[in-house]
């Protein structure tokens, strides 16, 4: 769908009128149709999206109110949030802006300004910044996390995303999601997908080039897997974009789906890369596609010199600027645009004389209510989820308040799991992982079998019970911790804290491994014993595969039976040694 500037205006003046604008912050410093208006500068348009998690639809999606920095990472971005991450990006209080980045007023905001993200509303924006600038000068790069979180994307293997992806004109993308189907899965669906798929960091084993590898690796002789960057000229310039997938991708997910290939950050690598491009290739600017996490890419910035922007994904940051990091070749720029089809970042370049000389950012909020979508998408999307309309619309129970994921620790959904598991499973203590993907249902509203397949809809979906000792549940509660607070960024995995169920605990991030959890305490009061024996249930286990039933399948269960989703006990640790850090706000703390 083509829309002139005329149009745009016109549409987001009649939002104004109906209430959806605030007459306040954000909005009030522009006129209406400046909130998906970048002015033209530079000779080279990046349209960034990423982790968008399989999300065709419109979403509601909550903000953190824990997002911990430790290290040098303290009360830095992306570890601000509420009251602080307003103000260290000047956002108006009680705005639109406000809204879309923080989690401050969550409900009646949402309420307000209705639903963001929906890949027909993408469209309909992506289509305007590249009408708006010259589609030949414009790139759309995706970070990843496509084609994973939904339900028809479980029983689509991903290609409904191929086919929501090549309908939205991506041009680039990496991975990491994508590779929690098995090799035939992602090799057909990446055959299947119109643009160019990179990854420098994901290499065949010697092995599997013996075995036969060969015949689909990009290179035999380095074994990579795949393409690891591509050089495009636009805009009078030649620029390079690598790609850079999860590198932790068989320590955090199944190892069994993708045995033939290794990932790593491979810093060393990358320079050596870099360096290659910018002596062979001749290029005058340097972009990273990435899905390493904000803390890993501001390192990797820091170390390797040469990338003048990093575009980044995986820990679902949803920064209004980039962050500049200085290194021994200049700076580089380092971006993330937040999760769930809810963000479009819009970075324009100016390239000349070899060499970046300056950019304009824009972070746009996708709000459905105030972007029409795309009639092209909307009818795709249509199709995409007719054979599946009875699974994903069954309602299940009314949320008694707002259920949502996203944070450092136990969500209301989150709870909502551990509940199910207990309870379907007759078990003392539950454990649900720390994924950061996962929608928002705002109270009195319907929570529906989709709502429950946003928040676990995975390719290793299956439960477990099995005795535990106490020692054994501190050790995962601190390992997990160790991947979420060590202060050296490459020693992080990105995710959350393992959510747990039927008891609390305290946990002091800055204490180093093995000491960082105390106090675990059993809902009725008791104290848990390192060496007593518990029944825990939980669910996607990474190892090998699990025999209980569907996760989605134990927490529909639970919630018919109830009919209500209320939070009894939500089971949130008590924090020591963060009462300064910005990244926390509204959590109990020692």
């Amino acid at each position: 769908m083509s829309m002139s500037r005329r149009e745009f205006a016109r549409l987001l003046g009649m939002a104004g009128a109906a209430g959806v604008l605030p007459v306040s912050g954000f909005a009030a410093k522009k006129q209406p149709g400046d909130l998906y208006e970048v002015p033209k500068s530079g000779n080279v348009r990046l349209l960034h999206m990423t982790d968008c998690h399989a999300q065709l639809l419109p979403v509601y999606f909550r903000e953190p109110n824990v997002n911990l920095g430790v290290g040098s990472a303290f009360g830095k971005a992306p570890h601000l949030v509420g009251d602080k991450l307003l103000n260290h990006f000047g956002i108006a209080h009680n705005s639109l802006e406000a809204h879309a980045f923080s989690y401050l007023n969550f409900g009646e905001a949402a309420s307000k300004y209705g639903k963001v993200g929906g890949f027909a509303h993408l469209k309909t924006i992506v289509n305007r910044m590249r009408e708006s600038y010259g589609a030949e000068n414009t790139l759309l790069l995706d970070g990843g996390d496509t084609w994973q979180g939904s339900g028809t994307a479980f029983k689509t293997r991903g290609m409904d995303m191929v086919q929501a992806t090549n309908e939205l004109g991506v041009d680039i993308m990496t991975g990491h999601w994508e590779f929690t189907y098995h090799q035939e899965e992602i090799l057909n669906n990446i055959k299947a997908f119109n643009g160019e798929f990179l990854a420098n960091n994901i290499f065949a084993t010697e092995d599997a080039l013996f075995d036969g590898a060969d015949e689909y690796v990009f290179d035999e002789d380095t074994g990579h897997v795949f393409k690891p960057y591509t050089i495009k000229e636009m805009g009078g310039a030649r620029m390079a974009v690598i790609g850079q997938a999860f590198p932790r991708t068989k320590i955090a997910n199944p190892a069994r789906f993708i045995p033939d290939w290794t990932f790593d950050i491979y810093d060393s690598e990358m320079q050596e890369l870099v360096d290659q491009i910018r002596t062979e290739e001749k290029v005058d600017a340097v972009v990273v596609i990435s899905h390493n996490g904000m803390d890993v890419d501001i390192a990797m910035a820091s170390r390797v010199s040469g990338i003048d922007v990093i575009l980044g994904g995986h820990t679902h940051d949803g920064m209004p600027q980039p962050t500049t990091v200085k290194n021994n070749g200049g700076q580089t720029l380092v971006c993330n645009v937040g999760s769930n089809g809810k963000f479009l970042g819009v970075m324009d370049l100016d390239i000349r004389n070899g060499k970046v000389q300056g950019y304009n950012y824009r972070l746009m909020p996708v709000f459905s209510e105030i972007i029409p979508a795309d009639p092209a998408m909307a009818k795709l999307i249509t199709d995409i989820r007719a054979p599946y309309a009875d699974w994903l619309n069954e309602e299940l129970a009314v949320a008694d308040e707002v259920m949502f994921r996203r944070g450092n620790f136990n969500g209301t959904f989150d709870q909502v799991i551990c509940d199910a598991l207990m309870s379907v499973n007759n078990a003392q203590i539950s454990l649900s992982p720390g994924f950061r993907w996962g929608t928002s249902v705002l109270e009195g509203q319907k929570v529906t079998m989709e709502h429950v397949l946003d928040q676990t809809c995975l390719t290793y979906p299956e439960t477990y019970v099995r005795p535990m000792k106490g020692s054994d549940l501190k050790l995962i509660l601190e390992d997990v911790a160790d991947n979420i607070f060590n202060p050296e960024p490459y020693l992080q995995s990105g995710g959350d804290m393992v959510r747990v169920g039927g008891f609390d605990y305290i946990c002091d991030p800055l204490q180093p491994i093995g000491k960082r959890i105390s106090e675990m305490t059993l809902d009725n009061g008791e104290k848990i014993e390192a060496n007593k024996t518990y029944t825990v249930s939980g669910w996607a286990t990474v190892g090998s595969k699990s025999d209980g039933p569907i996760i989605w399948d134990v927490v529909a269960e639970y919630l018919r039976d109830k009919q209500v989703a209320r939070i009894e006990k939500l089971n949130t640790p008590v924090l020591k040694n963060v009462a300064d850090n910005p990244g926390i706000a509204d959590y109990p703390k020692a």
